[in-house]
């Protein structure tokens, strides 16, 4: 099957993962595609496939050759963001793409001012949605990919070292190796195929945490609230405005690191804000964290106990867990070359399965896919 025919063809699985859910995988709908993941696998010709009760797909190929080769793998995730729904997608194929606007739906359009990716796809083919859904690409170009690649490998009947391969979920919700046993996955590095341009070999993410700030208050009747009430809400507005103002996505790029309120919600007498915090920096990271717990401090101090923070961490900067071993990079990027691709690192401004892989011990830089406004109609 065509990689592009692959990619529809997943497209059309509604994975979406929760992030309020507890169980593993945080949605039942993603099994429906690891099943048909597995299913594939097999008659593909991997010589073993396993399916967990927690939802990840591991399949194997075994090396046809006595040559001391590396063992290598592959990893791509099964469920797509939260922000737009993933369910009845409809994609559509842009032939050739000549360099106009493209109007997905009647509200929405595409254009290389607003998208600049788009300027470097003139004359190719583009798979675009009809505007009202996700496309998934993210991460099912990684699976297409990675699937197409094996069957081409498989069939070519080329010498290759033992590969392993994997597919998880949850990755959108920061639990996608949480359940990642790395005795099955016993290979020398891996790789995710998790990016967007397709020169880009990543090994640099960043340190990242989710910070949830609670505000008690008390309410009493308006008419009688002299002295007295303690709005809530007011307190996270103020918590709000004392966080600094240019560390937000909108201000940053590159290695700067933000502060970015992603929820909030508060009436008088109870309020809530939810950060993610980023940076590539881990002393800058933890300082983060530590002016989150300073601003609490100071306004407990002014108000009584009334502002809470809890400050979870969700995965670290790779790269100071590679401690400089570059095989896999170099491997990589060598791979690219003989594509007459000239390949580039960039620090992702993000995170991937493979950070909390190569924290684990398993080194995993990040492959990009030719995927772009992931989480977008």
């Amino acid at each position: 099957m065509a990689v592009e025919k692959r990619l529809m063809y997943y497209a059309s699985f509604d994975t979406q993962s929760s992030e309020e859910s507890t169980s593993a995988p945080s949605t039942e709908k993603q099994l429906v595609l690891a099943r048909e993941l597995k299913k594939e696998c097999e008659s593909l010709g991997f010589d073993s496939v396993e399916l967990t009760d927690t939802g990840i797909v591991y399949a194997y190929l075994n090396a046809n050759t006595d040559k001391k080769m590396d063992r290598i793998g592959f990893i791509a995730h099964m469920d797509t963001a939260s922000e737009i729904t993933g369910a009845n997608v409809k994609c559509r194929v842009i032939s050739k793409y000549d360099g106009n606007t493209i109007q997905l739906d009647e509200e929405y359009s595409m254009c290389k001012e607003e998208f600049p990716a788009l300027a470097n796809c003139i004359g190719d083919d583009l798979i675009v949605t009809d505007g009202t859904t996700l496309l998934g690409a993210d991460d099912k170009a990684g699976i297409a990919i990675i699937l197409e690649a094996m069957e081409q490998l498989i069939q070519s009947e080329k010498e290759h070292g033992f590969i392993a391969v994997a597919f998880t979920p949850d990755e959108e919700v920061g639990r996608g190796v949480e359940n990642f046993e790395l005795d099955k996955f016993a290979v020398d590095y891996a790789f995710t195929i998790d990016g967007d341009r397709i020169d880009s070999v990543d090994y640099e993410t960043f340190n990242a945490a989710q910070a949830v700030v609670t505000f008690d208050g008390t309410s009493i009747h308006p008419g009688d609230a002299k002295d007295r009430m303690v709005n809530a809400s007011l307190l996270a507005m103020e918590y709000a405005s004392s966080l600094p103002k240019k560390q937000t996505p909108s201000h940053t790029q590159g290695r700067q690191g933000f502060y970015h309120l992603v929820g909030m919600e508060g009436i008088c007498e109870e309020a809530k804000l939810t950060y993610i915090l980023r940076n590539h920096s881990k002393q800058s990271f933890i300082a983060q964290k530590q002016k989150m717990e300073a601003i609490a401090d100071k306004m407990n101090e002014k108000y009584g106990n009334r502002v809470h923070v809890t400050i979870r961490d969700q995965y670290e900067n790779m790269r100071q867990y590679m401690h400089g071993d570059m095989r896999s990079v170099n491997k990589a990027k060598y791979a690219l070359r003989q594509c007459d691709v000239t390949p580039v690192s960039t620090p992702i401004r993000g995170g991937t399965d493979g950070a909390m892989l190569t924290a684990r011990g398993l080194i995993c830089p990040n492959l990009g896919t030719g995927s772009f406004n992931h989480h977008g109609r």
